[in-house]
């Protein structure tokens, strides 16, 4: 296996909107899906987002065949620990309101995880309050790794001409 390998950690509200076809961003979340395996790019899942993604589904839904499963370790649990220090920090430098969430969010334990795998460079998610914690995070600390909106459509994140399936 080539260790130096694209990859992206896809977080819980990416497959939630993968799989409700009635979301507004089911379309987005397709198209995503579709560019990471049309351009060999490593899917990967944290056990933390099946965690979460096991609340209102089963875990056998997700399309695991395709994906590589992250689990939490030590190394994670630090980064969390040292990531979460700073987002409270910031959180409070600028009086932001983040909905209330556990001591250490799950969010700032998968971007520990995009952290220290060094081959993921996006973490993709719909999670505008994920977006929120690494908005804080990157002011101080400039992560490795990018965050990928899905309410902004596939072919404007990277940049390609977007092609109905008639032409």
């Amino acid at each position: 296996m080539n260790m130096n390998k694209k990859s992206v950690l896809l977080d819980t509200s990416f497959f939630l909107r993968l799989f409700d076809t009635s979301s507004p961003l089911h379309e987005n979340a397709k198209a995503y899906y579709k560019y990471f395996l049309e351009h060999d790019i490593t899917l990967k899942i944290s056990t933390i987002a099946i965690a979460e993604f096991c609340v209102k589904g089963e875990a056998t839904d997700l399309p695991l065949r395709n994906m590589q499963i992250i689990p939490f370790n030590f190394d994670h649990a630090q980064q969390a620990g040292k990531f979460f220090q700073i987002i409270w920090k910031q959180k409070k430098e600028r009086g932001m309101v983040i909905t209330p969430r556990c001591v250490v969010p799950n969010d700032t334990k998968m971007f520990a995880q995009a952290d220290i795998d060094t081959t993921v460079e996006s973490f993709v998610s719909a999670d505008s309050e994920a977006f929120k914690i690494y908005t804080l995070l990157e002011h101080e600390l400039h992560p490795r790794f990018n965050f990928i909106d899905i309410n902004t459509p596939c072919n404007i994140t990277y940049g390609e001409l977007a092609f109905n399936n008639n032409e």
